[in-house]
């Protein structure tokens, strides 16, 4: 950090610094809305967002942790259920009236159910597609209106290397991630003329909380490991790194991609 002793004066999307007889203009920094925020892949991702200089408005359900998060990151909290579009609403427009704009929304909310169809209650169905895509749905739904009005943006959202490659047991899962991929290039295309780009990234086995059931048996892990064609599962960083480089707005030609982010695992088959 540095500190100039001249006034400074505000321009519409920088900061004009007047140094002796030079003028620096600088970028405000970005605004956005991460859902999920306090899950392996968010929390990483807001602190990686934060350490850039990023304002945050982060979203999710205990507030415990999202205080304490939130907290950690100089960032504004908002507890809500991801899966309400009330909720939603109300956090992307505190974000609009805490920074007067929104340059990026993130969806990390999620649940993993490992069943077949035909052991999957009603229940279990209806809550992994609320979770996973419902939340979806809901933040395209609320940040796309300001990010048009502004002239452009960027909503990343999570899929899941299953929704595109057949895997046993993830039947509910992969109907809901696919239902993202779905959504995400429909919305590119609805939105894309005003400059709004929406993208996700569709992640292998990730070492999160979430996927702790596979993680911590050394025997599902190895299992899980050996599908990998790079040797190894995903870290939260190699996702959040992902979701970081499409919010950026040096990304201005990227829309309706669907970045596979899941060490080969959906595309390629590597010789043992």
């Amino acid at each position: 950090m540095f500190k100039v002793p001249e006034a400074r004066c505000r321009l519409r999307g920088s900061t004009r610094i007047r140094v002796d007889t030079e003028i620096l203009t600088m970028p405000d920094p970005q605004v956005h809305v991460v859902l999920g925020a306090t899950g392996g892949i968010g929390s990483e991702l807001c602190r990686r967002l934060a350490d850039r200089g990023a304002q945050l408005v982060i979203g999710a359900r205990s507030q415990e942790k999202l205080v304490a998060l939130a907290a950690s990151l100089g960032a504004e909290p908002f507890a809500l259920d991801a899966t309400r579009f009330d909720d939603v609403d109300r956090c992307v427009r505190h974000a609009l009236e805490r920074f007067g704009r929104l340059d990026g929304a993130v969806n990390c909310v999620g649940a993993l159910l490992l069943k077949p169809a035909h052991m999957t209650t009603e229940a279990e169905y209806a809550a992994t597609l609320a979770a996973n895509l419902t939340s979806a749905f809901a933040l395209v739904r609320s940040a796309s209106r300001p990010l048009m009005e502004q002239g452009g943006g960027s909503i990343v959202l999570i899929s899941s290397a299953a929704a595109r490659t057949g895997f046993a047991n993830h039947e509910a899962i992969s109907a809901a991630k696919a239902g993202v991929i779905g959504l995400t290039l429909a919305a590119a295309a609805s939105y894309a003329p005003k400059a709004v780009r929406v993208n996700c990234v569709a992640p292998g086995l990730t070492r999160t909380p979430l996927a702790e059931r596979i993680t911590s048996s050394e025997a599902a892990l190895k299992a899980s490991t050996a599908l990998h064609p790079l040797g190894r599962i995903g870290e939260p960083a190699d996702i959040a790194a992902a979701i970081e480089w499409l919010l950026d707005p040096a990304q201005s030609w990227v829309t309706g991609q669907v970045l596979g982010v899941d060490g080969g695992l959906g595309t390629i088959r590597s010789r043992s």
